[in-house]
């Protein structure tokens, strides 16, 4: 497969519950994750799936891991923390 458009239940942190969610929203490879971002990614999950905010370390941070190849926990905090500002800058209302 070429490199970006791995399917996105092989990626890191993307269980089955995530991976059938993004599929629902439009987003099946690593390309798809790349153009949206995990910000964006994360907001259209939470708009589509829930009437709150999704859990940020199971989604938002995992979706930042899975295009790092990282744990979502070994994500710098800084990282973390700009993630954060930029959900809270782009949320609706």
């Amino acid at each position: 497969m070429r490199p970006g458009f791995e399917k996105i239940e092989l990626l890191t942190n993307i269980g089955p519950t995530i991976a059938k969610r993004l599929h629902q929203i439009g987003i099946r490879t690593r390309s798809d994750l790349e153009q949206a971002g995990p910000v964006a990614a994360y907001l259209h999950l939470c708009a589509s799936f829930s009437k709150k905010r999704l859990p940020v370390c199971y989604y938002l941070y995992s979706l930042e891991g899975a295009l790092r190849d990282k744990h979502w926990d070994a994500i710098p905090e800084s990282v973390k923390q700009k993630l954060l500002e930029q959900v809270r800058i782009r949320e609706p209302g």
